[in-house]
Formats: C-alpha cells, structure tokens, sequence
C-alpha cells in the first residue's frame, strides 16, 4: 500500500473507526465526522451513555487484541483515528502508561493488518508535543528532534517508533497535538480546574509554576483538524497547535475579566514538577500544508465557552 495515498475527489467520507469514541477528544471528533457525512464506529473500554449522536459504539479494550480484530472485522473502516490512551501526564500508574499507549497501540495496528487492510484510506495516531520536552527552539517545527521529559511523553514517543515498523502496510499520519482544551475536559488537567475555580467562585486556587507557557487551541478545531488529516496524504508527522502561546497568569487573568472574580492564588510546591516543560510554543505549517487553511479560536472564546457552559 502506498503510505502517501489519498482518496478520489468525489468519493463518499466512508466508514471512520474511533478508539476512544466517549472520552473528551473523541466525543467531539466523532461529532464533527457525523456532521460531515461519516459513518462512525468507535471502541469504549465499558458501556457509556455519552457518545456523540449517530454513532455506534463497541466495547473493547486496547489490551484485547482478539476484540480488536473482531471489531475491526465487523465495521470494516475506511479511516481509523486512534485517540484512545492515558493522556494524563502526572498519571500514578506508569506500567498501565506504556501497556496502554505503547502495546495498546500495537495491537490495533496489528489487528487491522490481520483483518485485512484493502479498505484503510487513512490511520490517524494521536502522539503528543511532550514528545519535544523543554525544547530550546521556538516555534516547535517537526524537525525538532524529540527530548521527553516524563514517562507519558516517553510513552508517546515509543508509539511513533514502534508504529514506524508498519508504514509499509497502513498508510499512517502521527499527529502531535499540543495543549488543547474545552468543556467536558476532566478536571484533571489544569484549565478546566481553573475554570472550575473562577465558576464556582472559590475563595483560593492553588497551582503550581503560573508562568509556564503553552500553545493552546480548542478542542473543536482540533477534531476539525483531525477530521481533516484523514483525506491528507499520509506519511507524516503532524503538530496540530495555534502557533502562538499564553502563559498561565494570562489565563488566569482573563478568567477574572470574564467572570469579575478574583481568587487567592498561591503556588503549592507540590504541583511544580522538577521536569517541567517550561514553554511549548508550535509551528503548525505543515498542518496547513496539508489541509490548507486552518485556524484555532483564541484561547479566550474558549474560556468564555467553558466558563458559561
């Protein structure tokens, strides 16, 4: 198969597979592939009532490659976007990061292959810009050689090489998508705990290091892109980010224009991690080379969204 095929002008969007159909990205890309005319299917480690409208869910884990095969067999995909994974960088189970983002992911390329691959367009892998650690260039191209800083990012980076073993059979794009957010995120991850704070008009909010930088984009325009990348030539690695970044104490400080609260922010040390990336800035020039034009919401329209939401 050639890993840089695409599919005819013209031709139906076809059936997508989505791995990880009802957590926080895959809710919203399997709602933007719906809207577009896909068929969607998706795999969920256990039943659940939240997966976007018109799509069929099937239960079958990451670690279960005879599942795998079966669904792959039933719902014989055109696409298969690949978002299923532990995501959380400060995640306490480390043999439960690599098992699922490393061995889970060979799995399903493993079970795609065997079920036969003459219908698979695309195979989209959703890796991660931790990838890069505290990388001294700025913007992040992807020809910034890698320099993980934890295990998640470690564990990614690991997926990238390991699913190079099977360009030659699947035409696959890696995606490094940077930080992105929205409602329904887990109040796990750091925005969606600020947010929380300034709705709920918490007297104090405890962080860690306030002037980190990150490039953030919305959730939305991330499953636009994703959505996107599947009829793009294959073969690459992608970053899907704004291009632009904002540090926390921006954050912070929009929130209190928007909501006219202004809690107590102290720095506890226990949140500064020692390896921490200090400034993640893309390029996403590539993504636009491939796509065409595309653009992220300003990071403050989403927090006006996931504060009044």
């Amino acid at each position: 198969m050639n890993a840089a095929s695409r599919v005819e002008p013209g031709a139906a969007p076809g059936r997508v597979l989505v791995t990880g159909l009802t957590g926080f990205t895959g809710r919203y890309v399997a709602e933007t592939l719906v809207q577009r005319g896909f068929e969607v299917y998706g795999t969920v480690a256990g039943r659940d009532s939240t997966a976007a409208h018109g799509a069929r869910e099937y239960v079958a884990d990451l670690l279960d490659p005879v599942a795998l095969r079966q669904v792959i067999e039933e719902v014989r995909p055109n696409h298969v976007l690949h978002l299923a994974a532990i995501a959380f960088v400060a995640h306490g189970d480390v043999d439960a990061i690599y098992r699922t983002n490393v061995i889970g992911t060979r799995n399903l390329l493993q079970a795609i292959v065997a079920a036969g691959s003459s219908d698979i367009r695309s195979v989209l892998l959703a890796s991660s810009a931790n990838v890069y650690g505290n990388a001294l260039v700025h913007p992040i191209d992807e020809g910034v050689s890698p320099a993980p800083a934890n295990d998640y990012a470690v564990s990614k980076l690991a997926m990238e090489y390991m699913a190079a073993l099977w360009r030659d059979q699947l035409p696959i794009t890696i995606v490094r998508p940077f930080n992105y957010t929205g409602v329904g995120q887990s109040l796990q991850f750091l925005l969606p705990k600020i947010v929380n704070a300034y709705r709920e008009r918490a007297a104090e909010l405890e962080l860690g290091n306030i002037e980190v930088e990150r490039d953030f984009s919305d959730v939305r325009d991330v499953a636009d892109a994703y959505a996107r990348l599947l009829d793009a030539p294959a073969g690459h690695v992608v970053n899907v980010c704004s291009g632009t970044t904002c540090s926390l104490s921006e954050i912070l400080l929009m929130a209190q224009e928007i909501t006219g609260h202004e809690p107590t922010v102290r720095t506890n040390p226990a949140f500064v991690r020692a390896n921490e990336v200090r400034r993640l800035q893309g390029s996403n020039g590539r993504l636009h080379s491939l796509i065409g034009a595309w653009h992220t919401r300003p990071i403050r329209e989403t927090l006006e969204w996931m504060l009044t939401a």
